[in-house]
């Protein structure tokens, strides 16, 4: 009987690669094991795009496994090559550091780390970080021959503009890692995004020569995620949604996901979120039958909202947009008014009081001093949420939210901010 984990696996689209598919079945079938996700700390924050492999590294917990998620203070120092065609910048020990503890607040959002298999975090700089050049050339350089190497993706697509000795040796450095998990905490499997298939089967290939022929090791790459037009998955207006709510507020992040096309929403259903498959089975009729109520994107931004930047935030996002949908500005905070308008267009005008047909005019939102008068005698002109119909209101610190920036509507959806200096 084909084991139910990696059935629901497959019907979410997550099996790309697999080293022994027989082998893992008869593994996962005998007993409960550990098994890894690497993330380099490359920046103080995760991105949408790092969480699929690890989302499904958290479907192997619910099913009783134990994840470990290896965040890699060492190979951050030296840079993957994996799906680039340069060299990466090279960032200082304290950067690192304090990625390193950005990303692991993240993990802990994700993973239950309390319960039996609770997961278990480990930084490679522990072990690779102690190891001499000798030790490294004599006990692993030895391992794997440098054709071998060249013959890996990753190193192959950069010979012809160069690859420094530095990520040349990434993969053998990755290798070192699974094989320390093997030996330490018995890891018998490595989950990666599709670009690190060849850093995994290095890894089992360095656990195939240090241990006799019964040692057994797995690995599993998930597909790249795209759009159903084909192009990248995971970029917004202002570029990459980060985890971080200072980088994407929990409101942008909650967005995000909710302008998810009709085509592609069953999709993310099935890779981001833990609905089981009756549910996501649900809505994906609903998608069918009465797309435009948008319930499928309604609860893929909740569930991952929730997920990430927890119920409270999620309650936020969805009192911040429903505000907006409505006009009702005046039960938003200015923190939140911020963060809500981040990406409206917005001018920079001097701290000083002024009429509204002036301020209007001046920041571009109507035309001319004949229209904004029109605007504001026929009601279209909105100041952070407030009706201004009065041609001699003056705009002044009273309309200031954190004494820097004003919200101000003309027509029913036409946002602008004025923010002043």
């Amino acid at each position: 009987m084909a084991n139910a984990l990696l059935e629901d696996l497959k019907w979410r689209g997550l099996l790309y690669q697999q080293t022994d598919e027989e082998g893992m079945e008869k593994l996962l079938d005998e007993q409960k094991i550990s098994l890894y996700c690497g993330v380099d700390p490359t920046a103080d924050s995760m991105h949408i795009g790092h969480i699929v492999p690890l989302l499904t590294l958290r479907r192997f917990q619910t099913h009783g496994h134990q994840p470990i998620l290896l965040v890699g203070g060492a190979t951050g120092m030296i840079g993957d090559p994996s799906g680039r065609n340069e060299e990466r910048q090279l960032q200082t020990t304290e950067q690192i550091d304090k990625n390193v503890e950005g990303i692991k607040v993240q993990m802990e959002q994700i993973f239950d780390f309390a319960s039996e298999n609770g997961a278990k975090m480990v930084n490679n700089r522990d072990w690779i970080g102690q190891m001499s050049i000798i030790e490294f050339l004599r006990d692993y350089g030895k391992l794997i021959s440098v054709n071998y190497m060249l013959a890996k993706d990753s190193v192959a697509s950069r010979l012809e503009q160069g690859i420094s000795f530095t990520e040349f040796s990434y993969t053998l450095i990755q290798a070192i890692d699974y094989n320390h998990l093997y030996n330490h905490y018995n890891c018998r499997v490595q989950i990666g995004g599709s670009d690190q298939w060849g850093n995994i089967t290095s890894g089992l290939e360095v656990i195939r020569k240090t241990h006799d022929e019964e040692a057994k090791a797995f690995g599993i790459t998930i597909p790249l995620v795209t759009k159903a037009d084909g192009t990248k998955f995971g970029k917004s207006a202002g570029g990459a949604v980060w985890l971080d709510a200072k980088k994407t507020s929990p409101y942008e992040f909650y967005q995000f996901w909710i302008n998810t096309a009709d085509a592609d929403v069953i999709k993310y259903l099935k890779i981001f979120t833990f609905l089981d498959r009756e549910e996501i089975e649900a809505l994906e009729t609903t998608v069918e039958t009465e797309a435009h109520l948008r319930k499928a994107q309604t609860v893929l931004a909740e569930e991952m909202t929730k997920l990430i930047h927890g119920e409270k935030a999620l309650e936020d996002a969805q009192r911040i947009t429903k505000a907006l949908f409505s006009g009702d500005l005046k039960a938003l905070s200015a923190e939140e008014m911020r963060a809500a308008f981040k990406d409206v267009p917005s001018v920079e005008l001097a701290k000083e009081a002024k009429s509204i047909v002036d301020l209007i005019v001046e920041a571009g939102i109507s035309s001319s001093k004949r229209q904004a008068r029109e605007d504001v005698t026929n009601g279209a002109i909105s100041v952070n949420g407030e009706k201004v119909t009065d041609l001699d209101y003056i705009i002044d610190e009273k309309d200031r939210l954190e004494d820097a920036f004003s919200i101000i509507r003309r027509g029913k959806k036409k946002y602008h901010m004025v923010q002043f200096s």
